[in-house]
């Protein structure tokens, strides 16, 4: 299998390559990033000499490179990662979000479809676009249910519209060209390789250097964390089983306050590299004021591609943190690379 892996520089994408190169001597990867602050060359530098893998430099956007692409390659499927992600800068300037999220969708799904009518037999039958997005699309839940995938979308940052209007664009390839669009809408991710502005590496990092850790409002804002290796499985499994047309909602059953997970990733640390004056990193949490448009909860309803496809997740949240944990305390030095750029882990996406 010859895959396109879009964003493959960035957190989930870079541990999905990781993941499919392991499992399988049969698939070989294109992976095409433009390199922006999320995307790190040093994620993937122990296969950047494997025969199976191809780097790419380029935006999404780009028309010419994209159909560049897929005239050199014969693909079996694209897998979609690339996307501005974060929220809090989605907040403070939403246009690059708009740019890459919904137009650079466009170009990839134009590009994809003239491919796949060029395509004959089994390969046009093998094709796949799998479109990764996000449960924000979903808006915010109140104390109680859950995200199906017939919740209606409701989104309520730049990034989470950005992401639902990717998200409409795909369904509206498969219904209006019969493209075999595939979406998948997963829960929180957590684990290696993840960008520092993100909150579970911001923790840890600011509590190793001795600086606060800022908790929004009162903390109590609710996620559901998914292991990322358990989210890339279910990627494969829904790239592979999935029926065309499909969306299938990937969650990690894993319900937690942003509170709870700061109190946890300083106990871990607490264990595992202590404070040299003997107290607990608890002592440098700090509340600071709320991000704007806060959803309260987010909570995913699985079932779906547990029960069609057979996926089931390996790591209970509890296992996958520690993992978490001494990931980040082994590879300092990557921390301090993908940190020298322009974020310096302020405070992003106050409106102020």
């Amino acid at each position: 299998m010859k895959l396109l892996v879009t964003g493959g520089a960035g957190f989930i994408g870079s541990n999905f390559i990781h993941a499919m190169l392991r499992q399988s001597s049969d698939i070989q990867i294109i992976n095409l990033d433009h390199l922006t602050y999320a995307g790190n060359l040093d994620s993937l530098h122990d296969i950047e000499k494997n025969l199976r893998y191809t780097f790419i430099h380029g935006d999404i956007c780009d028309q010419l490179v994209v159909e560049k692409i897929f005239a050199g390659y014969q693909l079996d499927a694209v897998v979609h990662f690339a996307a501005e992600s974060h929220v809090d800068r989605s907040i403070d300037g939403p246009a690059p979000f708009i740019q890459t999220n919904i137009n650079g969708t466009f170009v990839l799904l134009e590009a994809a479809r003239k491919y796949w009518l060029s395509l004959e037999g089994d390969d046009k039958e093998r094709f796949r676009f799998l479109h990764i997005s996000t449960d924000e699309v979903y808006g915010s839940l109140g104390e109680t249910g859950y995200f199906t995938e017939e919740t209606p979308y409701a989104p309520n940052s730049p990034y989470s519209a950005s992401k639902a209007s990717s998200d409409h664009l795909a369904r509206a390839y498969y219904h209006t060209y019969e493209l075999p669009v595939l979406t998948t809408n997963c829960s929180n991710n957590y684990g290696p390789y993840q960008f520092p502005e993100k909150l579970i590496p911001l923790m840890i990092l600011n509590a190793l250097e001795g600086k606060p850790l800022p908790v929004y409002g009162t903390g109590q804002n609710i996620r559901d964390w998914l292991y990322v290796e358990d989210h890339c499985q279910a990627i494969l499994t829904v790239l592979t089983k999935g029926i065309a047309g499909q969306k299938y909602n990937i969650g990690g059953h894993n319900e937690k306050t942003n509170m709870s997970i700061v109190y946890t990733l300083c106990d871990i640390l607490d264990n595992k590299r202590p404070r040299a004056d003997g107290l607990s990193y608890r002592e440098q949490i700090t509340f600071v004021k709320d991000r704007p448009g806060h959803d309260l909860r987010y909570a995913i309803d699985g079932s779906k591609i547990e029960k069609k496809l057979g996926w089931v997740r390996l790591e209970t949240f509890e296992s996958g943190i520690v993992k978490t944990v001494e990931w980040y305390l082994q590879n300092a030095e990557w921390c301090k690379r993908v940190t020298d750029g322009s974020y310096r882990r302020e405070r992003l996406g106050s409106r102020e």
